[in-house]
């Protein structure tokens, strides 16, 4: 078992019920800001923003309406951060031309100095689909081929080239160039299609909401369609590095909690979580996504300092 990385989606951006805190309805960018300088400081190998044009009414309740946008998040964190890495979970790529997307992703991993990892999905929202005029019904194909394109388009050429069933460019010159190599690509989502659009055209996988009694079978799938692809000759992956297996872990708090942090969150010292935690890499995952329960900015900046300094050594 190898040592896990772990990472974090940023409060504060995105603040749908099922986990926004209350104090977050207030916060903003002094305390990403503050967020992110101590995911770095702590050890974290990401801070994540998600991607959501416009909620719909009949989902804002429950979705609420504050998405920060992605490459503006990232983009502000990369400028208050030194060496942590700035991950899109997920951006839903279909909703623009693979060549806006690479102008933006590609110009934040320059200014960035190569921090960048792109992690997209197909998207849920058909509202935000048919506003912005993109096929919802169709939004797995559109997605391929945005991954082949974005794969063309933050590649080493000044000039990409993408011939394709909805894009076809050429000609047309991009600089800057992102200042990685490969870009790594990342793909979300937890159905049939997207583990089977993780193993064969991505470097990583990002599952959502599989509790971790899910995963095992899930990583097999991967291992199998990525063998099974391998042998037949056809290329798989978006570059050499090996392929990333991520898990978003259950909400953690490290101590003994004086309130109640709800039943499924994982609490206590340092070795029990990290016993806890371990399970996922005894099952071949590479990295896992950390939210911790907090009251308040400070409350959860002392729980990431705690947890990099107390529980990933043991990880």
């Amino acid at each position: 078992m190898t040592a896990l990385t772990y990472g974090i989606q940023l409060p504060v951006q995105s603040q749908s019920t099922i986990y926004a805190e209350p104090w977050e309805a207030t916060a903003g960018p002094d305390d990403l800001a503050e967020i992110a300088r101590t995911a770095d400081r702590a050890g974290f190998d990401y801070v994540a923003s998600c991607d959501h044009v416009a909620v719909p009414r009949r989902l804002a309740a429950a979705m609420s309406t504050v998405w920060y946008d992605p490459v503006a998040t990232l983009a502000f964190l990369a400028g208050v951060t030194e060496r942590v890495r700035l991950l899109s979970h997920v951006a839903v790529v279909g909703l623009r031309h693979p060549l806006l997307t690479a102008k933006q992703y590609a110009t934040l991993d320059h200014l960035s100095g190569g921090r960048l990892v792109l992690g997209v999905g197909a998207g849920h929202v058909q509202e935000e689909f048919e506003a912005l005029a993109v096929d919802f019904e169709r939004r797995g194909a559109v997605l391929d081929e945005c991954i082949d394109a974005l794969r063309a388009a933050l590649g080493p050429d000044e000039f990409p080239e993408h011939h394709g069933k909805l894009y076809d460019f050429e000609g047309l010159g991009q600089l800057p160039r992102p200042a990685q190599e490969h870009v790594p690509l990342w793909v979300g989502g937890s159905s049939p299609a997207a583990v089977r659009r993780a193993a064969l055209k991505a470097d990583g996988w990002l599952p959502q909401g599989d509790p971790r009694e899910r995963l095992p079978a899930q990583i097999e799938r991967i291992r199998r369609l990525r063998a099974e692809a391998a042998g037949g000759g056809a290329a798989t992956g978006y570059g050499e590095a090996p392929f990333v297996i991520g898990a978003i872990t259950e909400p953690l708090y490290l101590g003994t909690p004086t309130w109640d942090v709800g039943r499924r969150t994982l609490t206590g010292g340092a070795e029990q979580l990290a016993e806890s935690l371990r399970a996922y890499g005894e099952m071949g995952v590479h990295q896992i996504q950390v939210r911790f329960r907090c009251r308040s900015r400070t409350e959860l900046t002392d729980q990431m300092a705690a947890f990099g300094a107390e529980v990933a050594p043991d990880l």
